[in-house]
């Protein structure tokens, strides 16, 4: 009895808006600190004040995530979010490394720290959820764009690798060249003019790329991510016609339900 009472509270506690929105404070405060770190002149001389905050925000992570495990039906549902395991692993990870001499690892897992604020922010999550359901429905266009960049890169290095070798010299230098052209960074005044000025007549191949490439594969990955983000909004908050549907099903099942009676 005293077992399940000191596991509601615990429940209670994780749920509670107030306790949430000053684990988010910390979150942000923890991301100050390690941008903090970066500079060295804050770091030398403010280090062992950086080193007992670090800690005493470890240990703060550390009750949130036992009272999060303590307040879950399970053990097996605590596990079954991967949001509890992300934010596990995280927190196992620091308490690990502290005190190690291994810098960057420290470093590192305090940065990773501030991925938290995915897992905590109902918002943030919502939209890694629809990101991560995008990932199987854009095996096809990687495809797609897999075999676009190789048969670009063959021709590009066939016609340009006596032109431009630092673009063009080899296969894989011209999909790299070709990555930095998809992104329309400096494609023009840096990559196709110098090759235009040598052979005027290769505007067709950087033209065609950006128009197939930039405005039309690229659009199909945004398409494609937004549809799932539309898909994810729509199971959390369903419209008014999805909730009238429902109620119809449910109108339905129940006449069904006694007409079967009545036939018996």
């Amino acid at each position: 009895m005293i077992k399940n009472a000191f596991q509601a509270k615990c429940a209670a506690i994780a749920e509670n808006k107030t306790f949430t929105n000053t684990i988010i404070g910390l979150i942000i405060f923890n991301a100050i600190i390690v941008g903090f770190e970066t500079y060295p002149a804050v770091t030398n001389q403010f280090a062992s004040i950086i080193y007992w905050m670090d800690t005493l925000l470890l240990i703060i992570f550390t009750i949130e995530i036992i009272i999060r495990l303590i307040g879950s039906p399970s053990l097996i549902a605590f596990f079954k979010n991967p949001w509890n395991v992300f934010d596990l692993i995280i927190i196992s990870a620091s308490i690990i490394f502290l005190g190690s001499s291994y810098i960057m690892v420290l470093r590192i897992l305090r940065v990773l720290r501030v991925l938290r604020a995915i897992s905590i922010i109902p918002s943030l999550r919502k939209m890694v959820n629809a990101l991560l359901l995008t990932i199987p429905s854009m095996g096809t266009i990687m495809i797609l764009l897999g075999l676009f960049f190789y048969v670009y890169g063959v021709i590009g290095t066939t016609l340009f690798s006596s032109i431009s070798p630092e673009y063009f010299g080899s296969l894989h230098r011209t999909l790299l060249t070709l990555f930095q052209v998809i992104t329309l960074e400096s494609w023009a005044s840096g990559v196709m003019y110098p090759v235009l000025e040598q052979d005027p007549s290769s505007w067709w191949y950087f033209v065609t790329f950006i128009l197939i490439g930039a405005f039309v594969i690229v659009n199909l990955f945004v398409g494609v991510v937004v549809n799932n983000v539309e898909e994810a909004s729509r199971e959390e908050t369903p419209s008014p016609t999805d909730k009238k549907l429902e109620e119809m099903n449910l109108e339905l099942k129940e006449i069904k339900a006694l007409l079967k009676d009545k036939s018996e």
